[in-house]
């Protein structure tokens, strides 16, 4: 199995394919299986390399406290290691928040993002609302309010070493909607509780939720933006705010999916990919005259 030292750290990855490149960057609690439902479209139009991040599965987990930047520096260690640099970088969730803080410090890297639903919202381990991208007005404040009050649960169980609890309540009230924990396999349930206490550290770090929007305006290559018709209410005021930053970015509504199209809805994931990578506009469809 391939493992590649990068920014000091063992990480495991895989690559398929062949075409333009193209890296996918998991979110909380996972790894990188989670993008195996939409591996054999994207492999048939990209070079795909797909790794679990640090803490993460079969990744190395350091000891102390980690950030989301050193999650940047090895995704950017990463890419130059394994010759995939610049390349198409799409991230889900957590791996979202790592895509645009990189793009922020090293744009060199990118011929496109892809960002899905980052949780920048601001919530740290003691379940206390920091800035995040939507600490405004009155609608937000309810809003930090709610999901502060359900990831200080979260956070709490995860402290007890409560694994089984804490996934349970992330995955119905903050992430994927009620009932989804018992409908996910086995196996994957697993990887959820063996992940778990990387959550806990993710939300250790106060900077976790930063993002320099001031820098972010200042990528100037292709993005897209994308959300889903069933996602949790919190994530659609953040990417609302993304595309005020990015104004060149293409956005995209998967129908009937939520915080993860791409194992839900993956064809169609893979076709709205390949058409922004393509320049057909996010939904496939030619905008140009």
């Amino acid at each position: 199995m391939p493992w590649a030292k990068a920014n000091g750290v063992e990480l495991f990855y895989k690559t398929a394919g062949s075409g333009d490149p193209l890296v996918l960057v998991h979110g909380s609690w996972g790894d990188h299986h989670n993008w195996i439902p939409v591996l054999p479209a994207l492999t048939e139009r990209f070079r795909v390399l797909v790794y679990d991040r640090r803490g993460h599965s079969r990744s190395e987990r350091p000891a102390g406290q980690g950030t989301r930047r050193e999650d940047e520096e090895d995704l950017a260690a990463l890419m130059e290691t394994l010759d995939f640099a610049p390349a198409y970088v799409a991230g889900n969730s957590f791996g979202a928040s790592t895509t645009l803080g990189l793009a922020t410090h090293r744009p060199d890297l990118f011929l496109g993002l892809v960002a899905h639903d980052p949780p920048l919202t601001g919530i740290v381990a003691d379940g206390s609302p920091l800035t995040g991208l939507v600490s405004d007005g009155p609608r937000a404040r309810s809003l930090l309010t709610d999901i502060a009050v359900r990831f200080a649960s979260v956070l709490a169980h995860l402290r007890a070493d409560d694994f089984p609890a804490a996934a349970r309540q992330f995955t119905d009230e903050i992430a994927l909607g009620p009932g989804t924990w018992d409908q996910l396999p086995p196996p994957v349930q697993q990887t959820f509780l063996a992940n778990a206490p990387t959550f806990l550290d993710e939300h250790r770090d106060p900077h976790g939720a930063d993002l320099d929007l001031p820098r972010l305006a200042a990528y100037t290559g292709p993005a897209l933006l994308t959300s889903g018709t069933a996602g949790l209410p919190w994530f659609a005021p953040i990417t609302a705010r993304l595309v005020e930053t990015l104004p060149q970015a293409a956005t995209h509504t998967f129908e009937g999916a939520g915080h993860i199209p791409h194992v839900t809805h993956p064809e169609a994931y893979a076709r709205v990919l390949a058409a922004f990578v393509d320049g057909t506009g996010p939904t496939g469809e030619d905008p140009r005259p």
